[in-house]
């Protein structure tokens, strides 16, 4: 990218930069296509074993995640978050075609399935840190808290589309042909990434020198050592273990327990997707937040006293206002978090301070669910949820105790 288009990019809003709407479009594709994938997934693992079989295998991604997303991190920042978003994505469209092939041909058994979704993992752990740190390449620091609101939109139109889709692509084609679709949404975002302007990549004469396992210490080190980053991403560490469970296995056990069924379910996470997409379109709209660092840490507080009010509310209709309570500050306080830390790492360690940052939500918390389920068994939702809502509210405190973190701005 040229210094002219450098200034010009600087200068246009994010929702208004044709540069920034590609890879909107492109973002948007990607995640309706992963949707797809996983409830095509899930439909052939049930249709293969019993449901805790079918669970084992739509969860077992998540180590894959765990284990190599750091290694991910240091991929796109020697090599570039563009180049990669690309090559992974081609990898993650010919894996998913081929698990359409593969049920056309036969009738795959667990471990087949299960392979298919380690193999979808490994790659993802190259792919999320790689896309997580794209925005830090093809908008300038002043629209970050724009642009992670538009993904966040793009996150809730993926959530929204992706079922209906996932399940009309197994009515019209079975599973193979859910698989094939979201193989092609996928597909289709590689050409469009192609076309990205993105900033030049920093030069650092040592990665010619230096071998992965220096890279990844030497990223650690900057969190570490960053008066910011350290505590903001422990912070986040904190918030995601808390939240990811109750808020996605622990809303199908509530809804068992109360005897809501899954309409009442569905009116939940109704409740919360509309929450977290009218934060992501707030802050889409306004693009900066004044004292950014305070509002991310009081908004991630009030979610976690939301997330234990959850499980004590008697009725669907109380249970949907406070899961879009939840949707409103979680969503809102993430972004922020989100957009804080991109501001913070420096293009030179977008990649690694991703995956460090995300590590948690997208690797280790999934893990977590058997013991949410565990615990739910022994004790009922009310304790869980409450437990995991005090794990939530320590990564808020540790935010609000930090003064680098409270006092963070977003560059205007």
């Amino acid at each position: 990218m040229t210094a002219t288009e450098l200034h010009e990019t600087a200068a246009r809003p994010a929702h208004r930069d044709p540069n920034v709407l590609r890879w909107l479009g492109a973002y948007t594709s990607s995640a309706i296509g992963d949707n797809v994938y996983y409830i095509a997934l899930s439909w052939a693992a049930v249709q293969a074993g019993t449901p805790a079989q079918a669970g084992l295998v739509t969860a077992v991604s998540a180590v894959p995640r765990a284990l190599l997303m750091l290694g991910g991190g240091v991929v796109a920042d020697r090599y570039g978050p563009r180049r990669v978003v690309v090559g992974s994505s081609a990898v993650r469209c010919v894996l998913v075609l081929a698990a359409a092939g593969m049920l056309l041909v036969t009738s795959p058994g667990l471990w087949a399935l299960g392979s298919v979704a380690v193999l979808f993992g490994i790659v993802d752990a190259v792919f999320l840190p790689a896309a997580g740190a794209l925005p830090t390449r093809i908008a300038d620091k002043s629209q970050h808290a724009r642009v992670q609101g538009m993904r966040g939109l793009a996150v809730r139109l993926a959530n929204v589309l992706g079922g209906p889709l996932g399940g009309l692509g197994v009515a019209l084609g079975g599973t193979a042909g859910a698989f094939g679709g979201a193989a092609l949404l996928i597909g289709v975002s590689v050409p469009v990434l192609m076309t990205l302007r993105v900033g030049a990549l920093p030069g650092d004469d040592r990665r010619e020198r230096e071998g992965a396992m220096a890279e990844l210490r030497d990223g650690l080190r900057h969190i570490r050592g960053h008066a910011l980053l350290g505590p903001l991403v422990l912070a986040m560490a904190l918030t995601d273990l808390g939240f990811v469970g109750p808020m996605n296995l622990g809303l199908t056990l509530l809804a068992e327990e109360r005897g809501w069924g899954s309409s009442g379910m569905g009116w939940v996470l109704a409740g919360f997707g509309t929450g977290a997409g009218a934060a992501s379109l707030l802050l889409t709209w306004r693009g900066h937040i004044p004292r950014a660092g305070l509002v991310m840490a009081v908004s991630e507080l009030g979610g976690a006293v939301a997330i234990g009010g959850l499980a004590r509310v008697p009725s669907v209709g109380a249970a949907a206002c406070v899961a879009l309570l939840v949707g409103v500050l979680a969503g809102l306080g993430g972004a922020l978090a989100g957009a804080l830390v991109q501001a913070a790492a420096g293009p030179a360690y977008a990649g690694r301070v991703t995956s460090v940052s995300t590590l948690v939500g997208f690797g280790v918390a999934p893990l977590t669910f058997p013991a949410v389920g565990w615990g739910t068994a022994h004790w009922g939702t009310g304790p869980v949820f409450t437990t995991c809502a005090t794990v939530c509210a320590l990564g808020a405190a540790l935010a609000l105790w930090t003064r680098r973190v409270r006092r963070a701005e977003l560059p205007g």
